[in-house]
């Protein structure tokens, strides 16, 4: 099983296929359906992208109607939005569709973000 805390110590080690390691997890938390994925803290680094990872556990343990420990929530949002496709035409979708734990951190996503085929 993938945790959240490898998942983040990936990211830093390799930050250009941050997606590839994000999108590994999401995988992996939906298969095991497992709280001991995202238990243990990781250490914060970036704004952006522990703003991201919490958002994204969060969002993951409400799909599975799981409690998120709370150490996510000592997660802070992001200084400035952070619109996370870079696309400056898709801006104001991002905006009305990002979920509301990715919103409350100023991370802003279309809504198929995590979803995977």
């Amino acid at each position: 099983m993938i945790t959240l805390k490898e998942t983040r110590q990936r990211i830093a080690a390799d930050e250009k296929n941050w997606a590839v390691y994000l999108m590994d997890f999401v995988d992996d938390f939906r298969l095991h359906k497992s709280d001991q994925a995202v238990e243990d803290p990781f250490e914060r680094q970036d704004g952006q992208m522990d703003a991201l990872l919490a958002s994204t556990a969060e969002f993951l343990c409400d799909e599975q109607h799981m409690l998120p420990p709370k150490w996510l929530s000592m997660v802070p949002a992001c200084k400035e939005p952070w619109f996370v496709a870079g696309v400056d035409s898709i801006r104001a979708i991002a905006l009305v569709e990002a979920p509301a734990h990715f919103r409350a951190r100023k991370v802003f996503v279309l809504e198929n973000f995590l979803s995977r085929v």
